[in-house]
């Protein structure tokens, strides 16, 4: 009986509650959580994929369920995974455990999996039924799903700006345009990356760590039942558009040892710490090709890239279709003439030309407004590993 039942969905919500704990640790994994029940519909077995190179959720879930698994059923929010990587497949887990049926929440859209966990339970004469709460499924991995399907990272442009629309004074001042709640609402943002993007001109005027501080993150973001002492985020990795070798040494952002790569269109061959590397991408019209920087990123199997930059790199994101959001905090301020703009973009002949913008999200925070754009664009091209 291949069929949806009434409390399916129920254990599928569970499952993501428990995905949702792994989402600041297991990049460049996907987050994934798993519920067993017995053959009675008693709950026996939970687990979540804490981080890459270690057990699956499915792996932490028949842990706890043990020999009750048998006769069973799974819920799982993404596909088993069918390949050998750092970790042997789930699916022939499940298949050993005896489980009855499983229920899966999406396709993998990994090639090396895709279709494939879900052919293999159904041959052991598994029932397998797809597609529970699978646009929650979806919207938790979405920077991995978007990589997956196009070959390039979901990149999110982080703009703070005030009411008519400007990022910092002419002289360059833009401390604090926002309040402390936006800017705890920015850590969350960059927890979730795999890449910080900036560039050389943000490094040398703001010197910014660009990190992730968890004691300065939204309360809530953290589920009660982990302790303060296990609360950890994977800190993402820098990328700093640096053509010229501007970057001092003594730049807060080579501070914690987190690696801090240098783009450029050739090497300078200058000395960093051992953690700093030159990234080597093509030249574009004279400067740095970005869409060559977002594919390497994505064989880099970085997912999704989070950018906090001037109005030239995120203008440049934009005015080449390669931004995905936009994610906009208003502040309660007017900065007046002469301050700079949000985007340098460039100047458009029609209306037909202007980038298309779908509003995805509106949130008050503190005094400011959160505003998540998505915008309207096609990339292509694939490639993506799991570990």
């Amino acid at each position: 009986m291949n069929t949806i039942l009434p409390h399916d969905t129920h254990h599928m919500q569970r499952a993501l509650v428990l995905a949702r704990r792994g989402r600041f640790t297991t990049h460049p994994n996907p987050n994934v959580g798993c519920v067993i029940i017995n053959a009675a519909g008693a709950v026996v077995g939970e687990g979540w994929h804490v981080r890459a190179g270690e057990a699956h959720a499915e792996v932490h879930a028949l842990r706890a369920a043990g020999e009750q698994a048998r006769g069973g059923t799974a819920y799982v929010t993404l596909e088993p995974c069918s390949h050998q990587g750092r970790t042997p497949p789930c699916a022939d887990a499940l298949i050993a455990a005896g489980l009855k049926r499983v229920v899966v929440a999406m396709e993998d859209p990994f090639a090396a999996v895709s279709g494939r966990g879900i052919e293999k339970l159904r041959n052991a004469g598994i029932e397998v039924f797809v597609g529970v709460e699978a646009r929650a499924a979806a919207k938790l991995n979405k920077g991995f799903m978007h990589c997956c399907k196009t070959g390039l990272p979901l990149v999110q442009v982080k703009l703070a700006a005030s009411i008519d629309g400007r990022t910092a004074l002419a002289s360059g001042e833009s401390k604090w345009i926002t309040g402390p709640q936006a800017r705890a609402d920015v850590q969350l943002g960059r927890a979730l990356a795999g890449a910080i993007l900036t560039g050389a001109d943000t490094v040398i005027y703001d010197n910014p760590r660009l990190n992730v501080r968890i004691n300065e993150m939204p309360p809530d973001v953290f589920s009660p039942a982990v302790s303060k002492a296990d609360r950890c985020v994977q800190q993402p990795i820098r990328v700093v558009i640096d053509s010229l070798g501007r970057v001092p040494l003594n730049a807060g952002i080579f501070d914690d040892g987190v690696p801090v790569y240098l783009v450029r269109t050739r090497p300078l061959g200058l000395n960093y710490p051992a953690h700093v590397q030159e990234l080597i991408v093509p030249d574009r019209h004279g400067k740095v090709d970005l869409k060559a920087l977002l594919k390497t990123l994505a064989k880099m199997n970085v997912h999704t890239v989070w950018c906090e930059a001037g109005h030239q790199l995120a203008g440049a994101l934009v005015g080449q279709q390669l931004a995905n959001e936009l994610w906009l905090y208003i502040g309660p301020k007017l900065m007046g003439q002469g301050a700079q703009p949000m985007l340098a973009l460039p100047q458009y002949d029609s209306m037909a030309e202007v980038p298309q913008l779908h509003l995805q999200e509106v949130q008050p925070i503190g005094h400011d407004v959160k505003l998540i754009y998505v915008c309207k664009q096609a990339n292509t091209n694939q490639g993506v590993t799991r570990v």
